[in-house]
């Protein structure tokens, strides 16, 4: 693949001019959300981003190098879902993001719930047993297993249950839960530096694209269950209804650093004057963006540094990135935009 081209209308922090006035947000929004400056980045990453571990890469590259010999040899066979498009993308041209089917993050759901539930009541099973026989007056190893086996019962083997058929179904029947969305639901363009949404409606689809310099970033907070304030990030359009809440991305959070760092993350990535940011799930992709190799060259950065790190390493540059998302000063700076935009009070 060769270096990707930018458009006429990617989106550069050096090149930005005078924009339309903004429309004034909703009372809601001005009660809720909290507008975050543009500009002034830091090279930061959020933690869900620093993945796919090293490791995985490493897996990865193998396995794309066998199907490549095996393809030549003209005896690879494509495994059950290797065919199925699931409407997601994330490269050096475009981030798309396409939840999967309900159907699918059912299982996925059921899995990781199902493994919890059974330890933790195994665990409670066994806390619980032991009460009951600090209280019986003889008998405690009757007393122990008749409370166990009545707590166990109860809960943990319907954990259990859950746990082993959605393992059976996920490992065994791909083609009984795989099931991708109707398609993606925005998608992050930085050849073009354009922000499309994708609403479904029947059988139609609708794109609804815009600049990405004509959204604002907002930390929205709204109460959880348990009455406790949470955050989650969105991009809001200055002048439509066209809107992207990232909270499958980066889960709703007490605090705003992670959605801070998020921010800067969208902002470096879109900005084709910044390299894209450095994540191991662009590594591969680095070789194909022109902004990117230009610095890679400049700084001497290796090309396979995040595939060639080892654990311990790659543990350090997480607690390292943690740090300094920690540390991010989101809060303090000046909203570049505001030089080129007239905010409503």
């Amino acid at each position: 693949m060769g270096l990707s081209c930018y458009t006429s209308t990617s989106y550069s922090s050096a090149k930005l001019e005078t924009q339309p006035s903004a429309k004034p947000g909703s009372g809601l929004k001005r009660l809720a959300g909290r507008r975050l400056p543009w500009g002034n980045t830091q090279k930061v990453v959020p933690e869900a981003f620093m993945r796919p571990e090293p490791e995985t890469l490493r897996f990865w590259e193998k396995e794309y190098k066998r199907r490549e010999h095996l393809k030549a040899e003209g005896i690879y066979k494509p495994k059950p879902m290797e065919r199925i498009d699931f409407h997601d993308r994330c490269d050096h041209e475009h981030y798309r993001h396409a939840p999967w089917a309900k159907r699918s993050q059912f299982w996925l759901f059921l899995h990781p719930f199902g493994k919890v539930g059974f330890f933790l009541f195994l665990f409670l099973s066994i806390v619980v047993a032991l009460l009951v026989t600090s209280l019986a007056d003889a008998d405690y190893l009757g007393a122990f297993v008749k409370a166990f086996k009545l707590m166990f019962t109860a809960f943990a083997v319907a954990c259990l249950a859950a746990w082993l058929l959605a393992s059976l179904v996920i490992h065994q029947f791909p083609r009984l839960w795989a099931k991708p969305s109707k398609g993606p639901k925005w998608e992050l363009n930085r050849r073009t530096g354009m922000i499309t949404v994708f609403e479904y409606r029947r059988r139609q689809v609708n794109e609804k694209p815009a600049p990405f310099h004509e959204f604002d970033a907002y930390i929205t907070t709204t109460p959880d269950r348990q009455g406790l304030p949470m955050n989650v990030l969105s991009l809001e359009h200055r002048y439509s209804d066209i809107s992207i809440h990232f909270g499958d991305l980066q889960p709703p959070d007490r605090n705003t650093e992670q959605l801070c760092a998020l921010w800067d993350f969208i902002q470096n990535y879109m900005d084709t004057s910044h390299p894209l940011p450095d994540a191991p799930l662009f590594e591969e992709h680095r070789r194909n963006d022109p902004t990117t190799v230009e610095h890679d060259k400049a700084t001497g950065r290796k090309k396979r540094f995040w595939i060639d790190m080892s654990e311990e390493p790659f543990k350090q540059e997480k607690s390292r990135m943690r740090s300094k998302v920690d540390a991010i000063n989101t809060f303090s700076r000046r909203n570049l935009m505001a030089q080129h935009v007239n905010y409503p009070l």
